[in-house]
């Protein structure tokens, strides 16, 4: 299986441009902020799913009374 095979379909989605990104021509000072730049969203991300979840399970809570 192709990593393209994972990617969007659409052509400008940000996620796929990121991931086909040529990480060659980066200096190591590049990549490290590259990498803290990407641990940065995946925390970002992490608590808006999180936030997600809780608002759903509160929800339902709700609801439920």
């Amino acid at each position: 299986m192709d990593l393209d095979d994972d990617l969007p379909k659409k052509g400008d989605d940000p996620l796929a441009r990121l991931l086909r990104q040529d990480l060659g021509p980066l200096s190591m000072t590049d990549l490290e902020a590259r990498i803290a730049a990407l641990e940065t969203k995946i925390a970002r991300t992490r608590a808006r799913m999180e936030y997600a979840v809780n608002h759903k399970a509160t929800a339902e809570a709700l609801f439920k009374r």
